[in-house]
């Protein structure tokens, strides 16, 4: 028995082993998604029903307090039919039930994210921005609530840069999207940091979070990462390689304003990338400039004869307060009945 177990072993036995197992997990995973599905459907169907009985029947708040009651009567054990959540199912139906591509987002994503967005987004196009986002990278529930009160719907690709200008057409609109403007390193719990040094240590120490803010794919290289050319030391603050765009992504941070020599010194770590780091089948090395403060138009003017690919964004300490407009708007919300 013993020579048969080691016979098996000897043979492709690993090799067998991880397929089932994969086999196994993609079952469980198309098993979650149609139980999903399936669920996604249900509420639909009950948020189309009551919005149906109410215009018919002419029913009000009166029919969602009783069927919440009778469903949790007749189903004990399940959860879901509480008053507020058929309010949400009655919600959700209006606010899809006119858009077939948000209806079809919508159910890839299991329902605590929907509640998410259905409560937090009110505009449709961003609507749409976070459920292609969610849908598109498997983002948890945290991580879709960390992005929607980041506002990066507002600021997806919105970094200055010359891409158009020094990439291919193919590419340059999906590394625009990748970069954003400003950047929100609230996680830092500080008010000011005047040294570059100082702020990289605790972007670093904060590598986590930082990656979830400088978006999907990136991975952490290194930090002054050493670069020697004609004999002379070179440091660059920050080295990523960006796993989608194929690519190096060089930054750098600046405590204070920009100023326009701070493309020059970026120019030059990019290029030295790219000769040295650079390996075939890796897209152009990017650059990105991080800084307090930034005037536009200088910033355009620096970037305009600089032939890397280049972006200049800011970055925040805080989050950025909304608007008394926005307040006011997000305090209606609330007070609005169903």
């Amino acid at each position: 028995m013993l020579n048969k177990i080691k016979e098996i072993k000897n043979q492709n036995y690993n090799d067998i082993l991880h397929d089932i197992i994969s086999d196994i997990k993609t079952a469980k995973v198309n098993v979650v998604r149609t139980v999903n599905k399936n669920l996604i459907l249900l509420y639909w169907s009950i948020g189309k029903r009551i919005v149906e009985e109410q215009i018919v029947q002419n029913y009000g708040k009166s029919i969602v307090e009783k069927l919440s009651k009778d469903l949790r009567m007749e189903f004990p054990n399940a959860k879901g039919f509480s008053a507020q959540n058929l309010w949400y199912m009655r919600q959700f139906y209006l606010k899809y039930s006119k858009n077939t591509i948000l209806q079809q987002l919508v159910g890839e994503l299991p329902w605590g994210h929907n509640l998410v967005i259905l409560n937090k987004i009110k505009d449709l196009k961003e609507t749409e921005f976070y459920l292609k986002k969610a849908v598109q990278f498997g983002w948890s529930r945290s991580v879709l609530v960390h992005h929607i009160e980041s506002d990066l719907y507002k600021r997806q690709g919105k970094s200055i840069t010359n891409f158009k200008k020094t990439l291919p057409d193919i590419n340059s609109d999906l590394v625009q999207q990748t970069f954003k403007d400003p950047y929100i390193f609230d996680f830092l719990n500080i008010q000011e940091e005047k040294k570059e040094k100082n702020l990289e240590d605790k972007l670093v120490k904060n590598i986590t979070k930082f990656l979830l803010e400088l978006g999907t794919g990136f991975s952490f290289i290194g930090r002054q990462y050493h670069i020697a050319v004609s004999k002379k030391d070179f440091y660059i603050d920050l080295l990523f390689y960006n796993i989608e765009l194929h690519c190096y992504v060089v930054i750098e941070l600046k405590a204070c304003e920009f100023e326009p020599e701070f493309a020059g010194q970026l120019n030059f770590y990019v290029t030295a990338v790219d000769r040295q780091l650079k390996k075939q089948g890796d897209n152009p090395t990017i650059g990105l400039l991080l800084c307090r403060s930034k005037d536009n138009i200088i910033v355009e003017y620096s970037l305009s004869d600089i032939h890397k690919p280049i972006g200049v964004s800011e970055y925040k300490l805080k989050k950025i307060m909304p608007t008394k407009k926005q307040l006011e708007n997000i305090i209606n919300d609330k007070n609005k009945n169903f």
